[in-house]
């Protein structure tokens, strides 16, 4: 059964996904890069739907920081820990689906540009690891 998501939880929820591009991005930077990822990245996260897509497309914007690639995982890692927590309370069928979106939406951030980068990698095994199911 579906629950209505909270203005928060759709936030964590877009903290989350919005921030697994910017980690991977961040990762190895480049301006040109820049729009060829932003572009791959909305691509993928245009592709949810269901209590993902509107979570991702209402709402403010997550604030991420911006100064070290360590300060960026302390928000995201944890938001998206939380959002899998939350939706597998609140809709079991899109924590699948949720996952899905955000792996592939970072993975086309670290293709966009030159292939991936082991940095990129190292960023994109992170948010795997985030997203899994604990113990």
């Amino acid at each position: 059964m579906e629950q209505r998501l909270t203005d928060e939880e759709r936030l964590t929820i877009k903290t989350g996904a919005f921030g697994a591009v910017f980690l991977v991005s961040n990762a190895d930077p480049g301006v040109l890069g820049v729009i060829r990822e932003s572009i791959a990245a909305s691509g993928a996260l245009a592709d949810a739907s269901g209590a993902i897509k509107e979570a991702l497309t209402t709402g403010p914007l997550p604030r991420l920081p911006r100064d070290s690639q360590l300060e960026i995982e302390s928000v995201v890692l944890p938001a998206l820990r939380q959002a899998v927590l939350i939706l597998r309370e609140k809709s079991p069928p899109d924590v699948e689906a949720y996952r899905s979106v955000v792996l592939a939406a970072a993975d086309r951030v670290a293709r966009a540009h030159d292939g991936v980068a082991p940095a990129e990698a190292a960023a994109i095994d992170q948010i795997r690891v985030a997203l899994a199911e604990p113990a």
